[in-house]
């Protein structure tokens, strides 16, 4: 009898436990005990996702199940995911007022932001920490996906002829460092993804759109564009199959961006309709070229280690500087590839013989010694005395998060997000002030102090 009206209370006979009906789920939701054609095709399948805390009541139960019923299990792999925490490792309630509400966050970042974030934190054993300024990070990544794309759509306009199509024989080396990181990032992202190493795939494809793509590719593209009529040609159509190619290997987790401009490349990268209905970038083992890897890395390094030198002597960008390139596997690179050195790095000329006039900073890139006259342009004595400033500013800050780090006291009362974040910005302040000791060594080494 019900225990408030006292009327008489009768068990629905059809209504089953909770865990049992959903141990059942794997087949009887397609027509079991029939033998059905649905179920003939999707039983057993092939992958289970789920969070660990329901292993026994969910996974293991439909797994008797299916083998009480069905004589074998419903499923080979279980994927068993993180805990999505708030920022400082809280589970999430609204009790506490720590929910962050996805449809808040669409709102205000975008869907794909918010996937990609997700993704990229989904490791393996590991609870995912979510703040809002993790996915303003990842938003800025689509939005380099985008402004990349934009800038191939705006190329193309007036091309005689556009395709998707990545020339099959490129004779430019920039063509085939780009086709064969693209060969790199396929084989690298669908091995993380048959792997179930999502944060892995994800982590790959920014790597490859941001830093390979978009940093160096299309600055070098922009060099080859307003070359001959042939590599112009070669260059439009490289830029264009790259990014068609990359964005059916970003689709699964991005799907929304990677749509909208897929539609916006030539027709015959569009043969399917829509990119959902595109096949997956297939492994190209013909397209990795190690030895136009080698030398655009070398370029590359060359270009970045000048701009350093740039940066930590504080040299304005419009001063023009020269480069002076040692012995080394560098050297004939560099003389090849010298006018693309000068437009990247901002280099008035390229010196590939001779010594390195007094007074140069130095650096080692691709194995080979690289030197930047810099005395005239940059007040070493000043310049000494603002580094001697700024890494005894750092040794304060250092010395403080050591004293804190090294009491016994501190780690135990306080939380671990705390003290996490304090070992952070030890690390960073110790990067940091190794990187301006190197520079004052170059400064003194010119006369900037005695």
């Amino acid at each position: 009898a019900c225990p408030d009206c006292k009327g008489p209370v009768r068990q629905d006979e059809d209504v089953l436990d909770t865990w049992f009906s959903s141990a059942l789920w794997p087949f009887s939701t397609m027509g079991w005990p029939e033998r059905t054609p649905t179920l003939a095709r999707f039983y057993p399948t092939s992958v289970l996702v789920t969070a660990f805390d329901i292993i026994f009541f969910w996974v293991a139960r439909m797994m008797m199940m299916g083998l009480r019923f069905m004589g074998e299990v419903p499923f080979r792999d279980v994927y068993i995911h993180a805990i999505v925490r708030d920022a400082e490792g809280q589970k999430m309630s609204k009790s506490k007022g720590n929910v962050i509400d996805p449809l808040t966050v669409i709102d205000e970042f975008g869907c794909d932001a918010f996937r990609f974030t997700l993704a990229a934190f989904a490791a393996m054993g590991r609870d995912v920490r979510l703040s809002t300024e993790r996915i303003a990070g990842y938003r800025n990544f689509v939005n380099k996906l985008w402004n990349a794309a934009r800038f191939v759509e705006l190329k193309r306009e007036g091309a005689a002829e556009t395709t998707c199509r990545i020339p099959e024989a490129p004779k430019l080396v920039v063509s085939q460092w780009i086709r064969s990181r693209l060969a790199s990032a396929i084989d690298d992202v669908r091995a993380a993804i048959e792997g179930y190493r999502f944060n892995d795939a994800a982590g790959r494809i920014y790597t490859f759109i941001w830093h390979e793509y978009c940093d160096w590719y299309i600055e070098i593209a922009k060099i080859a564009l307003e070359e001959s009529e042939e590599a112009r040609a070669e260059t439009l159509a490289t830029l264009t199959g790259v990014l068609e190619q990359t964005l059916r290997l970003l689709h699964p987790i991005a799907p929304f961006v990677t749509e909208e401009i897929w539609q916006s490349l030539p027709a015959d990268g569009r043969a399917a309709g829509s990119i959902m209905r595109a096949s997956y970038p297939e492994p190209h083992p013909g397209w990795r070229q190690p030895d136009a890897d080698a030398e655009m890395e070398a370029v590359i390094d060359v270009v970045r280690s000048a701009r350093n030198i740039r940066a930590e002597m504080n040299i304005p960008m419009k001063a023009e500087l020269d480069l002076w390139v040692g012995e080394g596997p560098a050297r004939a690179i560099v003389a090849r590839h010298g006018d693309l050195v000068k437009r990247l790095a901002r280099i008035g000329r390229v010196h590939v013989d001779g010594a390195a006039p007094h007074g140069s900073a130095t650096a080692v890139a691709a194995g080979t010694e690289i030197s930047i006259p810099i005395a005239e342009h940059v007040d070493l004595k000043a310049e000494a005395a603002r580094l001697e400033k700024e890494i005894q500013r750092l040794a304060q800050e250092i010395g403080k998060l050591e004293g804190k780090l090294g009491n016994a006291s501190f780690l135990e009362r306080a939380p671990a997000e705390v003290v996490e974040k304090d070992r952070a910005r030890l690390q960073s302040s110790i990067e940091e002030r190794a990187t301006l000791e190197r520079s004052l060594e170059r400064v003194v080494a010119m006369g900037g102090a005695s």
